[in-house]
């Protein structure tokens, strides 16, 4: 991992974006210091918190941390950071859908089996680095439902929920007065997007959210900082597979048929293009008529990749 400097008293630890799992975290060292996310295992999360540790003695015992929303690599190590007590906020929507993930203690035996089906097989091998063990999920206790803006001793951080999108409770951190924004995983920065709860038109709207804010500094759920040139990109690919998808899905294509027709242009540079499954498969439940909270078949989601990176890959 690696720690960034992206203002003063600001920092974003980031992860290898383009593999699975491997989120981006930050830190306000301001008003007894705000971390935004943690990791997916304990390990990771605490190397996360003595890199911050080096730059701002306060990360030590933060007052406060955000989780953006409720998958596992951004708020699995939450209990680090619970034992030196410090607040748990997220979105009403984030802390509802905590436990309604695959358990740490289901991954842990994934990654131990001896034999797996093929895609899950993939999946196992895409969490063989990370160690899900003596995991206690923690989810936020403090509850915002639609802005809540903390006064950082002077220095104003806003918490916008913008869900759903990619989950049910998106929440970004911005911080207005310096121009920088967490995203969460609103933002995937040069790799190919994946989404669970919500909708296109959320998602996209999010997005275009973020761009009217014109923040200096982005840092996103996984990849590089960046500007808003990435939220424009991210937004761009959604329309565009939305617009495909729709087409496919008139003609009767199954997700794998239609990912096989669609020509993804600049976005097949993106790191995991073969993740064009969860849109697709997103987009045929809103085609069906299926509310934004209908519970995503993650099976068939990742069978479908597998079969897509399979068919990329002869």
């Amino acid at each position: 991992m690696e720690r960034a400097q992206i203002g003063p008293g600001l920092y974003a630890c980031l992860q290898d974006g383009a593999k699975f799992g491997e989120s981006n975290s930050g830190y306000i060292d301001h008003g007894g210091g705000l971390v935004v996310d943690t990791f997916y295992d304990l390990p990771r999360t605490r190397a996360m918190m003595a890199s911050f540790a080096e730059v701002a003695p306060s990360a030590t015992a933060p007052r406060r941390l955000v989780n953006t929303h409720h998958n596992g690599d951004h708020c699995w190590g939450n209990q680090v950071l619970a034992e030196v007590g410090t607040e748990i906020i997220g979105h009403e929507l984030c802390a509802q859908y905590f436990l309604t993930e695959a358990s740490p203690e289901l991954f842990v035996s994934l990654q131990d089996a001896k034999s797996l089906p093929p895609h899950l097989a993939g999946f196992a091998s895409s969490l063989r680095g990370f160690d899900f063990r003596d995991i206690t999920l923690t989810p936020p206790t403090t509850l915002l439902h639609d802005e809540m803006v903390l006064d950082l001793d002077g220095t104003p951080v806003e918490l916008r929920y913008l869900g759903p999108a990619h989950t049910a409770g998106d929440t970004v951190v911005w911080l207005p007065d310096e121009r920088v924004v967490f995203t969460g995983d609103l933002l995937f920065n040069e790799c190919t997007p994946i989404g669970w709860e919500g909708t296109f038109a959320g998602w996209i709207a999010a997005l275009d959210a973020m761009i009217s804010w014109e923040p200096e500094v982005v840092v996103p759920g996984h990849g590089p900082v960046c500007g808003t040139e990435a939220l424009v990109g991210m937004r761009d690919y959604l329309a565009y597979v939305q617009l495909e998808a729709t087409a496919h899905h008139a003609a009767g294509r199954s997700v794998v048929d239609a990912a096989a027709r669609i020509d993804l242009g600049p976005f097949a540079r993106w790191a995991e293009p073969e993740r064009l499954a969860s849109q697709l498969h997103r987009a045929y439940r809103e085609l069906d008529g299926l509310p934004w909270d209908t519970k995503v078949d993650t099976k068939a989601v990742f069978a479908d990749m597998a079969a897509i990176h399979q068919a990329r890959n002869r």
